[in-house]
């Protein structure tokens, strides 16, 4: 296995807008790595990155309307009430985030920087071209003032060959993306991303909390079903690109709060003794009965959870945000 060349190349150009590539510091596994590693081997598990295909997206931004799913729109709530405030306080000259995708609740803070006439970069860093093309055309008409500088890498694969700029930088981590990370993983993100910014820049997480059981089990397990045909998606993305044979018809979605680690847990589950072939693997995976795959993992944290967690990474708290339910916290810190 080697380190991916994806990104060694000069710009990529697509139409007009030119996306900067960020080498990998360290090694990144592609899907046939992480199915040897995880799904051949018991327990079974699968990263949620895969989850992530065009359809998926497409039925991940369903989940986000659903009135179950709270995450995202009170994370917008919060960037919407306190954005002014942030942009005020930090006068970045670069943000530059983290998994921008489309950079949807991102237009909070460029909304609150045409507010009090201040202007800076952008740099969204994304694994996907397609997403940071369109995102930063439409970027670039709502706001001319804008500077876009989209990077195109996979922070997964290290932060350590960013672009070094000028002037003080607001990182940004949204989409309670983090809780997606084990605890000690998600620490040793946080300790990388704060030994590659300066003194004085800031970072702003957004992080879902522990709540009552039904409201999360709800969250997950939504009404109309989207939740679980995104998850049984997945099946469909191995079906398509490793050449596998997975019956969607014989699995199950399920996603349940563990109580002793804090997170939900969404599998997909055998219904039946059956056998599945990955051809371009040549590998046959034999499963049982209500035998599961671990797809992906929602950490929640406490309020001095995260706070500790930060702390912990060095950083400064300057401010700690939440809604009136405590469901989600925004946290500004500094280093």
């Amino acid at each position: 296995m080697q380190i991916s060349t994806k990104y060694a190349e000069s710009n990529v150009n697509i139409g007009e807008t030119s996306c900067i590539p960020v080498m990998p510091t360290r090694i990144v596994p592609d899907m046939q790595d992480d199915v040897c590693e995880s799904l051949l081997n018991r327990p079974r598990s699968l990263s949620p990155k895969y989850f992530y295909d065009e359809r998926g997206s497409e039925l991940f931004d369903q989940i986000c309307s659903t009135p179950e799913y709270y995450p995202t729109r009170t994370e917008n709530t919060l960037l919407t009430e306190y954005a002014v405030e942030i942009i005020d306080k930090t006068r970045p000259e670069q943000i530059l985030e983290l998994g921008s995708g489309y950079s949807v609740k991102t237009r909070r803070l460029f909304d609150a920087c045409q507010h009090i006439s201040h202007s800076c970069t952008y740099a969204p860093f994304d694994v996907c071209e397609e997403a940071l093309v369109e995102s930063a055309q439409k970027l670039s008409k709502e706001y001319q003032w804008l500077d876009l500088k989209p990077l195109l890498g996979d922070y997964h694969g290290g932060l350590g060959n960013l672009p070094a700029t000028q002037g003080s930088h607001l990182y940004l981590f949204l989409g309670s993306t983090i809780g997606n990370f084990e605890q000690h993983e998600a620490l040793a993100f946080i300790n990388e991303l704060y030994d590659v910014m300066r003194e004085g820049d800031h970072f702003l997480i957004g992080i879902d909390r522990v709540k009552k059981n039904d409201v999360l089990h709800a969250a997950y397990n939504d009404a109309q079903g989207i939740t679980a045909e995104f998850n049984l998606n997945v099946l469909h993305v191995l079906n398509r690109e490793l050449n596998a044979n997975f019956d969607i018809n014989a699995f199950t979605h399920s996603a349940t709060f563990n109580t002793e680690k804090e997170r939900i847990e969404m599998r997909l589950t055998s219904i039946r003794k059956q056998e599945v072939k990955i051809n371009d693997l040549e590998k046959t995976i034999h499963f049982d009965k209500d035998e599961s795959i671990l797809t992906e993992i929602s950490q929640k944290y406490t309020y001095s959870g995260i706070e500790e967690m930060l702390t912990d990474a060095g950083f400064s708290i300057t401010d700690h945000y939440e809604d009136d339910n405590q469901y989600f916290s925004l946290v500004l810190a500094s280093k």
